[in-house]
């Protein structure tokens, strides 16, 4: 039997790597590649860590989800947000939900979620007056936010929202902690479930409102659908999954979109080569003023290539983890029971082999000539893979369309924070605070 582990990158007595881990994964994880292969152990603490770095090993980590590997014990820090929802329960709970947590991310429901990202997106850039300056990372996380509560909760709750909602959320952020034990007492664990409380209040508030309509409502957004939904028993979502749902689909939705919103806009502005493809892309397939629909979206692919090179570039979710619940072998090592895994898309969406020049802002790679993704189906993990691929992945994509294209439709950008740092989340990776100057175009202006 082969006893072999993986190589072990030196790390700290007790702590291992954690240190580095949580100052800047990024280059640990890439000098513990180049040092040790695409099959290492790193420490976090004292949980050994098996890191896999090759498509074919995603391959692995993606298939052995739900089987030898687990999803819900590394993120369980998450269940005290959330509750046991999706990859925070077991994969039979997961596996029973699941129906569930997808029926609002059918196709037929995607024409009026990007009506409604079209509203948002236009009384945002209103707001805005014919020119000056803001933030774009903190902009885009209002904006964002607003987008998912108009599509998760319907218009009437979107023009109820007010600052309370906002803080709430962010207190909800700030109890994160893999690390700290989510029931110790401290104040940033109270401040979270405090704002859990409150938000569990207003979307409970809005569950029983529709219930007492004694009647199917006319609602088109995911709180209808979640309350519309049965499982294969026949027995009704229980109000407490489906607040939970909600809150952490709202949660989830706003943090990652208004990351890659940002680096999308952000790049384009560092690469105006490309951004003139992009302008004039928009000017032969869009007419200011007119709906945006799928059936326009499949004209900007210079948009679309923009969108999947900001996936590789800037992952949102930079790592993702498993706990093994059972021994494997793999590249010729022996991984105990116990242990960690995890795949970097950070990492993996940088290697040579796979695309040229790897560090370059080159959305062409996905054009039809080269289409370095498709080399192997699990060369990019930006959005994961199997059963648990992200849901929200095309509502996700429709979003960051959406305001990109009319953002620049109607307003001339300047960036003047040229080369902003990433800064990393749990699972959410966004620049640094990034300043934007901007005009109202002249054709904008008499409209």
């Amino acid at each position: 039997m082969n006893t072999r582990t993986p190589p072990e990158l030196p790390g700290l007595p007790v702590l291992g790597n954690v240190l580095e881990f949580q100052r800047d994964r990024t280059t640990l994880l890439r000098r513990a590649y180049d040092q040790l292969g695409p099959i290492f152990t790193i420490r976090l603490g004292n949980r050994p860590t098996v890191v896999l770095v090759k498509p074919e090993y995603h391959e692995f980590f993606f298939s052995e989800t739900d089987k030898k590997l687990r999803m819900d014990k590394p993120y369980e820090f998450l269940a005290a947000m959330f509750g046991k929802i999706a990859f925070t329960a077991s994969p039979e709970v997961y596996q029973e939900q699941r129906h569930i947590l997808l029926a609002p991310f059918q196709g037929r429901k995607m024409p009026g979620y990007i009506n409604v990202m079209q509203q948002e997106v236009e009384a945002w850039m209103a707001g805005l007056g014919a020119q000056g300056e803001f933030e774009l990372v903190s902009e885009f996380e209002k904006l964002t936010l607003y987008i998912a509560a108009h599509a998760l909760l319907g218009n009437e709750f979107r023009q109820r929202v007010g600052p309370e909602f906002w803080r709430a959320y962010r207190d909800l952020a700030a109890g994160m902690s893999p690390v700290l034990p989510p029931d110790w007492p401290l104040p940033r664990f109270r401040r979270r479930d405090r704002a859990k409380a409150e938000l569990h209040a207003m979307i409970g508030g809005m569950i029983a409102e529709r219930r007492a309509a004694l009647r199917r409502s006319e609602h088109s957004d995911f709180l209808q659908d979640f309350m519309d939904a049965r499982y294969k028993d026949g027995r009704p979502a229980e109000d407490e999954l489906i607040t939970n749902l909600i809150t952490a689909l709202v949660f989830a939705g706003h943090e990652t979109t208004a990351g890659q919103a940002s680096w999308t806009v952000i790049e384009l502005l560092r690469h105006p080569d490309y951004l003139g493809f992009v302008l004039d892309e928009q000017s032969r397939a869009l007419t200011p003023g007119d709906p945006l629909d799928l059936g326009k979206f499949r004209q900007l692919q210079y948009t679309e290539w923009a969108l999947r090179e900001i996936e590789r570039m800037h992952p949102s979710a930079d790592i993702l983890l498993r706990y093994n619940a059972a021994e494997y072998d793999l590249g010729g090592y022996h991984v105990p029971q116990g242990w960690f895994t995890m795949v970097s898309a950070g990492l993996a969406h940088r290697l040579s082999e796979l695309f040229k020049d790897p560090d370059r802002f080159d959305p062409l790679r996905f054009g039809p000539d080269r289409e370095e993704d498709k080399q192997h189906r699990f060369a990019m993990i930006g959005f994961g893979g199997g059963t648990h691929k992200c849901a929200g992945m095309g509502f996700a994509m429709n979003e960051m369309t959406v305001i990109t294209t009319l953002l620049l439709q109607q307003f001339d950008l300047e960036l003047l924070t040229p080369n902003p740092p990433a800064t990393f989340g749990l699972g959410a990776s966004r620049p640094a605070p990034t300043h934007i100057r901007y005009r109202r175009k002249a054709a904008q202006e008499r409209a």
